[in-house]
């Protein structure tokens, strides 16, 4: 087991809410049940858990871990060690029960143990982690003296204080609807047994997954990066009882094997020689590697300032009757002399440092090896990212054979510990009951009509509902290999037969061979000095050819100078093979931002959307996106977008702000600055509501908000809510009071539904309401996109509050309906295009600033066309407004 493998242990409770005075609401509950569509017979990756005792207890125990001379243990990953040791040395003290740990500070019983405060000492004898002798700080130091001693142990004190009792009971009382906080704690208690249970088999533990190491399990993405496959499992409690739900997951783990090997791979270097040794030490600083052939597991803390043949270190020797005084010797030299290994490859190159700061321990590179299940934290490139979901993909049926297989091997049914919970798991899928929803009707131009079939249409022989004119455009190729004049006449050809009117290019403007050396932002302005100096006035929509698909440099700092400081709307494309659907997509695109629409529902054409197309009603996506893991320096973006031109509900603008890094609570949605002033997000998109439409204010407040787990639905109601309604009350406290309905979509959670006995994915459509949902709470899984490979993710909705007063169909057909007006596709997405949306904005305004170029003073912005100061509050920039011209536009579409 790896210190790495412990070094995620089960997240602590959540911290208190801050719930404004005034406002304490809790999440609905179920108001009914859909009977729309044609019903299907469905099974789920949950397995029914049965309880055998109601009356029992689980005991919980604070753990604390000193060492001898009473200094508190810091160190992750020793503590399961010692736990294990505990139990093997004091089973009779403790009654012979058995204790599911959770690896830091908490472990539970199934019974009460001898005594409420326990203390034992511990010896853990051949530790694997740092097992360098501390010292003089040489390698020599740790073998003269290894040899001399009997194999490193250390001592622990272990105090184990009661803490309190969790009635098992509060499980049943959750599963009648009665959920509490004890529930909580109880299904948490049997999440650690499972850790438990796969921590024995010596798998890596992250959150709620397991991984073995298992060379078949692996899936390579490059840069020395490898995709494992393993499990999720936890305890959920649903309508049909609680249920243990398993998934296959999948981490990133540093390739195990020799460090140079490593090192070439991850940097893509063809030789030792070329490898970026200030990449590799960051890369490598505190991985943990064996030593051969001594076989022993040190942690990497950094690289030595010289090459092995010039680093010295000190040693000191030991006679037989006196010691002798240190001698001066390189790394080289001494396990040429001391060790007899005669270095092939490391003598020109760092070693590794795998000491403490002021006393370094050096070994050479080609003597260690990465062991394995180390995970790798870092982001992925758009390639690895590719390459694992292009790799890790599972046909459904092949998806839970796997499962089922994993939960047979996983044989909970032998764990003593699981066993006296009087647990037993079904070993058979729960059979669940779904309905497949008629997909709704699409309008085109000319009044044309289709009913989009698997989820699924396209633009054959159709018009746009909505085009646009563009004029007054041009052509600008930043260096790309691209025949312009063919892509001009080909997208002119097929705007044509779309009915949208494009106006020839007013010109091409090709990059200067020479501007291509500079860096992007110099390029981006030298192109818009060749724009000035060839177009007559400033363009109204710029056509940019980009030479990368992928993480262009020129993208941010392209998208800043036309959207904010010239408002102009862009599009930038990299084509690598140009056809009609290629341009197809392209011209969707275009007519949206421009302020066109592709198409439209035709129920919303019609004004006969239930609760929404008779009363002003405007509809909100709200997302928050976060930097890459680890960046705790990079502020997190939070976008709103809302629906305008009511009764449509196809047309979205978006307002963007920044906030700090990781806070998932948007908390820019109402800002007063004065007695009459709000900067807030939610002000700006009313009154863009209330200028679009022919000047009502929406009644009803329709709020999709994305990315937030089920811990904090009571703070999307009492702290987001509550800013959106004061800022209603603000904009004006006279008559109007808005009703709102608020859902949360999710579509990071682990269950999936499967055909019986079928390779093919659920139809779209599919909504399941029974069986699978919460005991208590409004909630529905719902499919609504077509899954061709892979096995389809379902979005599971959850109706936090509705005073508008939806029927579950009604509200159920809303949903379905609102995962085809997403403007830039022919096809039914996985979740409402508000969400979207509002993702799209977030991470197009987050490439204004790049923020991973900033220093660490740097952290949040704001802006995104409303209102917004130059800086935000803790010292760091705002992201820039959008130029007026484009303020209100879909420019992230």
């Amino acid at each position: 087991m790896t210190e790495e493998a412990e070094s995620k242990a089960l997240p602590p409770p959540s911290p208190p809410k801050h719930v404004p005075s005034g406002s304490n609401r809790s999440p609905m509950a179920r108001r009914g049940f859909g009977t729309k569509g044609q019903k299907i017979q469905l099974v789920t990756n949950h397995f029914n858990v049965k309880l055998s005792s109601t009356s029992d207890h689980f005991y919980q125990y604070s753990v604390a871990l000193f060492y001898e001379d009473g200094t508190p243990v810091e160190a992750k990953g020793v503590g399961r060690r010692v736990l294990d040791m505990l139990y093997t040395l004091y089973s009779s003290e403790m009654g012979g029960k058995e204790f599911a740990y959770d690896g830091e500070k908490t472990l539970f019983t199934v019974s009460p143990l001898r005594g409420t405060k326990l203390e034992f000492p511990v010896l853990l004898e051949n530790l694997s982690s740092n097992r360098t002798v501390r010292g003089g700080g040489s390698p020599s130091e740790g073998d003269t003296k290894r040899s001399r001693r009997p194999p490193q142990s250390k001592s622990y004190n272990v105090k184990i204080n009661y803490a309190t009792k969790i009635p098992i009971q509060a499980i049943f009382n959750a599963l009648r609807g009665h959920d509490s906080e004890q529930f909580h704690e109880a299904v948490r208690v049997l999440d650690i047994m499972l850790r438990q249970h796969a921590a024995k088999q010596g798998c890596l533990l992250v959150k709620q997954s397991f991984f073995h190491n298992d060379p078949r399990n692996s899936i390579s993405i490059g840069g020395g990066v490898v995709g494992c496959r393993g499990f999720h499992s936890s305890f959920r409690a649903t309508q049909a009882g609680l249920s243990l739900n398993m998934d296959v997951s999948t981490t990133m783990i540093v390739r195990p094997g020799k460090v140079v090997d490593f090192l070439l791979e991850n940097q893509n270097a063809k030789s030792i020689r070329d490898i970026d040794w200030m990449k590799a030490k960051r890369m490598l600083k505190n991985l943990r590697v064996k030593t051969f052939p001594s076989n022993l597991e040190y942690k990497i803390i950094g690289l030595s300032e010289k090459p092995c043949r010039q680093q010295m270190f000190l040693m000191k020797q030991r006679n037989a009757d006196s010691p002798s005084d240190p001698i001066e010797i390189t790394v080289s030299d001494y396990y040429a002399k001391y060790r007899n290994q005669e270095l092939i490859m490391s003598h020109d190159y760092p070693c590794l440092d795998v000491g403490k700061p002021k006393r370094p321990v050096y070994i050479p590179l080609e003597l260690c090896e990465l062991i394995s299940l180390q995970r790798y934290t870092k982001a992925l490139s758009s390639l690895q990212r590719a390459k694992l979901v292009e790799q890790s993909r599972q046909k459904p049926q092949d998806r839970m054979n796997c499962l089922m297989d994993q939960l047979k091997r996983s044989n909970y049914t032998a764990d003593p510990l699981i066993n006296s919970t009087g647990i037993t798991i079904n070993t058979a899928c729960t059979q669940v009951e779904g309905r497949v929803l008629e997909p709704p009707k699409l309008k085109f131009g000319n009044g044309g009509d289709l009913v989009p079939r698997g989820g699924r249409w396209n633009f054959n022989n159709k018009t746009l509902v909505e085009p646009t004119a563009v004029t007054r455009w041009a052509v600008v190729n930043f260096s790309a290999r691209c025949d312009t004049n063919s892509l001009c006449r080909d997208l002119l050809r097929c705007c044509k037969a779309k009915g949208m009117n494009l106006e020839a290019p007013h010109s091409v403007i090709q990059e200067n061979h020479q501007s291509s050396r500079n860096p992007a932002p110099a390029r981006v302005e030298l192109m818009f000095e060749a724009i000035k100096q060839t177009l007559p006035g400033p363009p109204r929509f710029l056509l940019c050819i980009l030479p990368e698909r992928k993480n262009s440099g020129i993208y941010g700092p392209w998208k800043r100078k036309c959207l904010v400081e010239n408002g102009i709307v862009t599009q930038c494309i990299a084509p690598t093979r140009i056809n009609d659907q290629y341009l197809t997509n392209l011209l969707l695109k275009i007519n949206a931002k421009m302020g066109g629409l592709n198409s439209v529902l035709s129920v919303e054409h019609l004004h006969s959307i239930p609760m929404v197309s008779r009363i002003p009603t405007i509809i909100i996506g709200m997302d928050v996106s976060h930097g890459s893991p680890g960046r705790s320096d990079v502020p997190s973006i939070a976008a709103v977008v809302s629906s305008r031109k009511w009764p449509l509900i196809s047309q979205y603008r978006a307002s963007v702000r920044a906030q700090s890094a990781r806070c998932e609570m948007i908390d820019a949605l109402f800002k007063p600055v004065s007695p009459k002033e709000d900067e807030g997000m939610i002000r700006e998109l009313l009154v863009d509501f209330y200028q679009s439409t022919p000047k009502l204010k929406p009644a009803h407040m329709i709020i999709f908000r994305d990315g937030v787990s089920e811990s904090q639905f009571d703070q999307v109601l009492n702290i987001e809510l509550e800013q959106i309604m004061q800022a209603c009350k603000y904009l004006d406290d006279n008559d109007w009071n808005p009703k709102f309905l608020v859902i949360v979509a999710q579509k990071a959670h682990h269950t999936r539904f499967f055909q019986p006995r079928s390779d093919v994915n659920v139809p779209p459509g599919t909504i399941i309401d029974t069986k699978v949902g919460h005991p208590k709470n409004y909630d529905f899984y719902m499919c609504a996109q077509n899954g061709p490979i892979g096995t389809t993710r379902p979005t599971h909705y959850h109706v936090l509050l509705d005073q508008i007063g939806f029927s579950p169909d009604d509200l159920q057909e809303l949903v379905h309906s609102l995962s085809y007006v997403y403007q830039r596709s022919t096809s039914a997405i996985s979740v409402v295009a508000p969400i979207c949306y509002a993702h799209l904005a977030a991470a197009q305004m987050s490439q204004f600033v790049k923020f991973d170029d900033m220093s660490d003073t740097a952290s949040s912005h704001s802006g995104g066309g409303g209102a917004g100061s130059s800086s935000g509050g803790g010292g760091f920039t705002q992201i820039p407004k959008l130029h007026e011209n484009v303020c209100s536009s879909m420019f992230f579409c």
